[in-house]
């Protein structure tokens, strides 16, 4: 049904002293009045010059939060102005169905989130999720504008040479990582790398599977890739400084060695330096390699970030040679998108041509058009510029709940873990709480108070692992949800837990 053309009066507040963005306060609000049902489909909104003279902010914020609404489906934009998508009219008439479709295999880290959805609002704090609504700036739809006024036919296999040579800036200021541009492949992110690699070394590995360390607890995807492939995966459990290379055996030693030095998912550790040179030197010996995961090493809120792995190989001088064993998987999912799908890898010289040559005869996941608008942003200084911005965001986030959860009311049975970088936080259960049981009744309460988290227990390899070998307690991510509902977010989680005490 056609509502008023009379724009709505919006109930909006501005705070300028709030960390979060003002397009992302004025999305925020909006989009609660649409779930809410206060605005209907086909209301109106103001006009962006009037909104934004009353709210006392700049038209751009208005303009930017609009199009994030309409990126989202909550709004429609055009000649007439800005309107309330009709899907939120519950006087619309119903959409013709379309055939059943199978349901995605969920994932341990991200579970997807239930059909309900559009009729109950959840706090989204699970981890591994950034904020998106930060992107949309001149710099990120200029470089869209322009790839898409010139766009490419195609790129080789390895990537955009464009993009090759960003990656490379990139790499040397934000990591320290000194490479030639045709050394660095693009890829669709680390998973689509790491298969790469698996199948790159199973090619020159005929008589038997690989053997692969991974860390426990560990990135339950990145486990699941040679598992896939009939792989053996050798849990190698973590301590307060990651990986430590003397558990790893002796005996049918590993192929592949995969860590995510910078930042230990989900525990939090940082592997110092003397351990890296002592894991650099174990596979020199070995004859192994090492998949140094970097997924969100920029993301660092005490200190700087910390070398990458490949930086201190080149570093250690005539013997760069024989330490040249590391594989490095980059993506952007955390810093930009998840829903970019882009990343990189460097891989040392010995396998460089076995990995060009498989992509070469794979060809490459990532569309033309997306490797030249990257290369635009980060011509730009789109991408150092976003990744700072995010950083302070972040880390008014991390203060926000590390000061929430400080307050005195959590059980003695829960101990907040120390996070210095990343999206996400650990709660810890001690005791007789730290079970399987204790772990899914507190998740379990939360769901139904309106929070979504991430169970710490679904982090362990459980091949071999007793429940007395595990930890078990919250994972609480920061990223997607505003400063009011995390804040809100995690007043339930305290909630939840001294329910359960």
């Amino acid at each position: 049904m056609a509502r008023s053309s009379t724009s709505a009066e919006l109930p909006l507040q501005i705070n300028k002293n709030s960390t979060a963005s003002l397009p992302s306060q004025i999305a925020e609000q909006i989009r609660a009045l649409i779930v809410s049902q206060t605005l209907a489909g086909g209301d109106s909104l103001p006009a962006t010059r009037t909104l934004a003279a009353r709210l006392g902010v700049s038209r751009g914020s208005v303009v930017a939060a609009y199009e994030q609404l309409a990126g989202e489906g909550y709004v429609s934009t055009g000649k007439g102005g800005t309107t309330v998508s009709v899907a939120f009219d519950s006087s619309a008439p119903p959409r013709p169905t379309s055939p059943t479709m199978p349901e995605p295999s969920p994932s341990p880290r991200v579970r997807p989130i239930p059909k309900t959805m559009p009729t109950r609002q959840f706090i989204d704090l699970r981890p591994g999720i950034p904020d998106t609504s930060q992107l949309a700036t001149s710099a990120w739809r200029s470089a869209w504008r322009r790839t898409a006024a010139h766009p490419s036919p195609t790129h080789p296999a390895a990537g955009s040479l464009e993009l090759q040579y960003q990656l490379a800036e990139h790499l040397r200021l934000m990591r320290s990582v000194v490479r030639e541009p045709a050394s660095i492949m693009v890829t669709a992110g680390a998973r689509d790398a790491f298969r790469l690699v698996l199948s790159a070394l199973r090619r020159e590995i005929h008589d038997r599977p690989l053997r692969i360390a991974v860390e426990n607890p560990g990135y339950p995807s990145l486990h699941r890739i040679p598992a896939a492939f009939d792989h053996e995966i050798m849990p190698i459990p973590v301590d307060n400084h990651g990986l430590n290379p003397a558990y790893l055996p002796a005996e049918n030693r590993p192929d592949l060695v995969l860590v995510a030095p910078s930042h230990q998912y989900p525990l939090g550790a940082s592997m110092p330096v003397a351990r890296r040179l002592e894991l650099l030197n174990w596979a020199a010996e070995n004859d192994a390699f090492i998949v140094e995961d970097d997924y969100d090493s920029e993301l660092r809120y005490v200190g700087d970030p910390l070398p990458a792995l490949a930086a201190l190989a080149r570093d250690a001088g005539e013997s760069a040679a024989a330490l040249d064993r590391v594989i490095t998987l980059g993506s952007f999912a955390k810093t930009i998108s998840p829903g970019l799908g882009l990343g990189f890898m460097i891989a040392p010289n010995t396998l460089t041509d076995s990995l060009w040559e498989l992509r070469e005869d794979l060809g490459s996941p990532v569309s033309a058009m997306v490797q030249d608008a990257m290369a635009e942003f980060m011509r730009d200084g789109g991408v150092r510029r976003h990744i700072g911005r995010m950083r302070r965001l972040y880390k008014g986030r991390r203060n926000l709940l590390l000061d929430t959860l400080s307050t005195g009311d959590m059980p003695a049975w829960v101990q907040v873990l120390p996070m210095d970088g990343g999206l996400h936080v650990v709660l810890e259960f001690s005791g007789d709480y730290a079970t399987e049981a204790d772990e899914r009744a507190v998740l379990e309460i939360l769901e139904e108070s309106g929070v979504k988290a991430a169970a710490l227990g679904d982090y362990w390899s459980h091949a071999g692992i007793s429940e007395k070998e595990r930890a078990f307690g919250i994972v609480v991510g920061f990223g997607a949800a505003s400063d009011r509902a995390l804040q809100r977010g995690l007043l339930l989680l305290i909630s939840a837990l001294k329910r359960r005490s």
